[in-house]
């Protein structure tokens, strides 16, 4: 059966926003109840990256490889992706006021981190 790439990247998008969901709850829960916010901020990345991950796995790309052979890769991605959203940014930030830059450098990365996620991450 041929994969269906728009479907999966609409698939996708749908999985980011649920984990941005999942790290904003978790770092407003942690925040209210008086956590240092950038732990709070950090905790909730973590939350919504597992969300992520998850999600990706069962109902986005049902891969054929181990859940901890994706995970390996998945965190891989995640610093590959920490990596180029820097440097992305810091180009872009001297063309764009800072958060068109940021929606610029989100845009990019979205589309990538699907490229790498199809061919690689959930193989």
């Amino acid at each position: 059966m041929r994969y269906n790439w728009s479907a999966g990247f609409v698939a996708h998008v749908i999985t980011g926003a649920m984990a941005t969901g999942a790290h904003y709850l978790v770092m407003w829960a942690l925040l209210k109840a008086g956590l240092d916010p950038l732990l709070a901020s950090s905790t909730g990345f973590v939350a919504g990256a597992v969300s992520r991950f998850f999600l990706s796995y069962f109902h986005v790309f049902a891969p054929r490889s181990s859940v901890p052979a994706a995970a390996g890769r998945f965190v891989l991605a995640l610093a590959v992706q920490m990596l180029l959203n820097g440097l992305f940014l810091s180009g872009l930030m001297h063309l764009l006021p800072l958060w068109w830059a940021q929606v610029v450098t989100t845009a990019i990365l979205t589309v990538f981190n699907y490229v790498l996620h199809r061919l690689w991450v959930f193989t």
